[in-house]
């Protein structure tokens, strides 16, 4: 069974939806993550689909076109004076394109507040059919394996999961070891790339990184088989930032790079058949 890859927002910063649709179709995606959600960063567009009928339009006529399916929305972080509700709209309209997972982190210090809060988050989306995914981002709150498993099991919510990005999960310094003891259907999407083994010191560069300047998965030094072989079979969704690159090349050619060093690794290391044959082992 071939892995399926999803094509991350953040990969094609400022790209629109229907254009982000069809650009994954034709470079050989199986999945397109949204975010509908503002964040306020540079280059992000103006209008969202959840405040454009004309844009949601066209972007529902760009799934029906290429056949292209919504893997997941981003991003409802939990944060100090941000209500859950206000991700009503944002919820309303993956239901609505058939989008399956709802990401979600963390930025507040309030262990009690955010527990509350993600609980009512995984409630309203449990009323959409959707489920939230909660990752762990190093310069969030929380900002570890173990903090957002902490989260999960106190929120106790079934149709809350775990994200693990690659770029996060190295540069929190966790251990592949310690995902063996997770439940199996905590898992549902992966976000992959790759970036240099050498942890920035500083949390200003660390977030330079995260934000613009990701590797092509196999060219940087993150052991991501290591990662992925501890891991169910689930979707790849490439969230991979490059300003300089993404600049150069155009939406379609960075895309289409990040998808061919993706399916190269992937063959490389065997990663494919070996989730098979685990996921077997597991059910």
């Amino acid at each position: 069974m071939a892995p399926q890859f999803s094509l991350a927002y953040l990969t094609v910063l400022g790209c629109l939806p229907p254009e982000m649709t069809y650009i994954a179709s034709r470079t050989g995606y199986d999945f397109v993550s949204f975010r509908p959600i503002h964040m306020g960063v540079p280059g992000e567009p103006a209008v969202s689909l959840t405040e454009s009928k004309l844009l949601l339009r066209e972007t529902k006529k760009a799934m029906a076109e290429t056949g292209m399916k919504l893997l997941d929305i981003e991003l409802a972080r939990i944060c100090d004076g941000t209500e859950p509700k206000s991700y009503l709209p944002a919820m309303e309209v993956a239901a609505e394109l058939g989008g399956r997972h709802v990401l979600s982190s963390i930025w507040t210090d309030d262990r009690s507040f955010a527990v509350e809060r993600f609980a009512e988050l995984c409630e309203l989306a449990d009323s959409f059919g959707l489920t939230v995914e909660l990752e762990f981002v190093p310069i969030a709150s929380v900002s570890t394996l173990a903090g957002a498993v902490d989260i999960l099991k106190a929120a106790k919510q079934k149709n809350a999961g775990l994200m693990i990005d690659v770029h996060h999960f190295h540069r929190s310094k966790e251990k592949v070891e310690d995902l063996d003891h997770l439940p199996r259907d905590w898992f549902r999407f992966l976000h992959l790339c790759d970036a240099p083994a050498a942890i920035p010191k500083s949390q200003e560069e660390m977030t330079r990184i995260l934000r613009e300047e990701r590797s092509y998965v196999g060219e940087g030094g993150i052991e991501v088989a290591a990662i992925i072989n501890r891991l169910p079979a689930m979707p790849y969704s490439i969230e991979l930032p490059h300003t300089k690159r993404l600049k150069e090349m155009g939406y379609e050619k960075f895309a289409q790079q990040c998808l061919k060093a993706a399916k190269s690794y992937f063959s490389k290391h065997q990663l494919a058949g070996y989730q098979v044959e685990k996921t077997k082992k597991i059910n």
